[in-house]
């Protein structure tokens, strides 16, 4: 097999699979897909400098959003709710329940360590005072993002908590279901920016100090930035991380698929498309040592992309660098390639998928088996759906309450077991050449040593 029709072909049968080779043979998004935007740098500069007028500007600018003003009304929040389709409604209460139910159990307990009499270390996970959530708008709506956000930093004790999402056109405002759902989740601090403008006003903060819109409209600087967005928005928090924390730079969506001969070609097609319906540069990428399945799933590829809302999308993502048909020798092959490739979603439709899944390493989250389709952790599964793309499966994490907390340590000694460790404490100070660090040591035992 040298072609396929819908996506592109990579043969790595009878490959040596090491690091280095697959680095550079499996498919990825070029560079110049997902180059940092020189444009974000000035504006980030000009909104640190200027504030809201700068906002201002660019939301003009990139959302054209002329009003001025950006805090969401209470009245709008409601409102969304109020009109919120009902069979929408039941979807998102029952993806906020699980999404909770999960993230409530992930929060770390306080632990006291002894490792001495009178020596203890206590490891404490605080929340961040304030956040701010993005969630993108563009090619979609994305109220599921407002769930994937918010629970975790909910759970995990956030204060404060703000979201910014891009205005509509016609209304100035969020999309509606986004609205809803943040009313939904009790957050009334919504405020109607999109884009890298969105990150600089959540990482530096704006006043209308002179209420010159008749009413002050303030937004105070977070400590963390959360949620997906496009590349502007990435590089936007690529260049506030040295003032903000945040969770990840992020990529396209992309899904990596390791199946058998036995796997259902309908099935993998069409989770290839859910994600390729996302965005032109999303990736979608299948792994397999059966032909015949390659065959297979190109050709439903080709009748589901014809038939779908999104097809021009679709085929463009499709028969893009970043995406493709991965043949290899064996299940073995495929799971080195799998853990090679680190990606955001991973989805196995194999025999033993339960005993596969405990060999991928590298995935930012893993379904198993045909009946847990991405799709699934997309909106409903609990899992949460913010994770590391582009590789960074291999180091990064999922959202989850962990990028909400910090962890900080009590470190309580006794005089008693002070005194025990102070010969060491001494002794490794003289040999870092700090000694006023060994004398903090040996001053508190100063009248012991006079009246020795």
């Amino acid at each position: 097999m040298d072609t396929l029709e819908n996506i592109p072909l990579i043969d790595l049968r009878g490959t040596a699979l090491d690091r280095r080779t697959l680095r550079s043979r499996l498919p990825r998004a070029t560079a110049e897909q997902n180059a940092p935007l020189e444009a974000v740098r000035p504006l980030l500069d000009d909104i640190r400098d200027r504030g809201r007028a700068a906002v201002a500007d660019a939301a003009a600018r990139f959302d054209g959003a002329t009003s001025g003003r950006f805090r969401v009304p209470a009245a709008a929040l409601s409102e969304a709710v109020e009109t919120l389709d009902p069979a929408v409604r039941l979807g998102l209460e029952e993806a906020i329940r699980r999404v909770r139910t999960v993230s409530a159990a992930e929060v770390p307990a306080p632990r006291t360590t002894s490792v001495a009499d009178g020596a203890s270390i206590t490891t404490r996970h605080l929340p961040a005072d304030r956040v701010g959530l993005y969630v993108p708008g563009g090619l979609a709506v994305y109220p599921s993002s407002v769930v994937m956000n918010t629970v975790p930093a909910q759970e995990a004790g956030v204060r404060s908590i703000a979201i910014a999402s891009p205005p509509q056109s016609a209304t100035g405002l969020p999309h509606p279901t986004v609205l809803a759902a943040a009313h939904l989740l009790g957050v009334d601090e919504v405020w109607a920016i999109g884009g890298a403008q969105a990150i600089g006003a959540f990482a530096f903060g704006f006043a209308d100090l002179d209420g010159e819109l008749g009413t002050e409209e303030s937004l105070e600087p977070v400590d963390i930035i959360t949620g997906p967005g496009n590349a502007y928005v990435a590089t936007a928090k690529a260049l506030v991380r040295e003032h903000v924390g945040i969770d990840a730079v992020a990529g396209p969506t992309e899904i990596i698929v390791l199946a058998d001969a036995a796997a259902d070609p309908v099935f993998i097609a069409a989770d290839l498309i859910s994600q390729a319906e996302h965005d032109p540069l999303a990736a979608a990428v299948l792994v397999t040592e059966s032909s015949s399945l390659a065959q297979a799933v190109d050709s439903h590829l080709g009748a589901r992309t014809a038939a779908a809302e999104h097809s021009e999308r679709i085929r463009t993502s499709l028969a893009g660098p970043q995406s493709g048909i991965v043949l290899v020798d064996s299940l073995d092959a495929g799971i080195a390639v799998v853990n090679a490739y680190a990606g955001e979603h991973v989805e196995l439709h194999v025999a033993d998928a339960q005993d596969v899944a405990g060999r991928i390493v590298n995935g930012g989250a893993v379904f198993v088996g045909a009946h847990t389709p991405v799709a699934l952790g997309d909106y409903i599964a609990g899992s949460n759906h913010v994770l590391p793309t582009m590789g960074t499966a291999a180091f990064g994490d999922c959202l989850s309450v962990h990028a909400f907390l910090r962890v900080s340590q009590v470190v309580d000694y006794t005089r008693d077991a002070l005194a025990e460790v102070a010969d060491h404490i001494t002794a490794l100070a003289s040999a870092e050449r700090l000694p006023a660090h060994g004398e903090s040591i040996s001053v508190r035992f100063a009248d012991e040593a006079r009246e020795a």
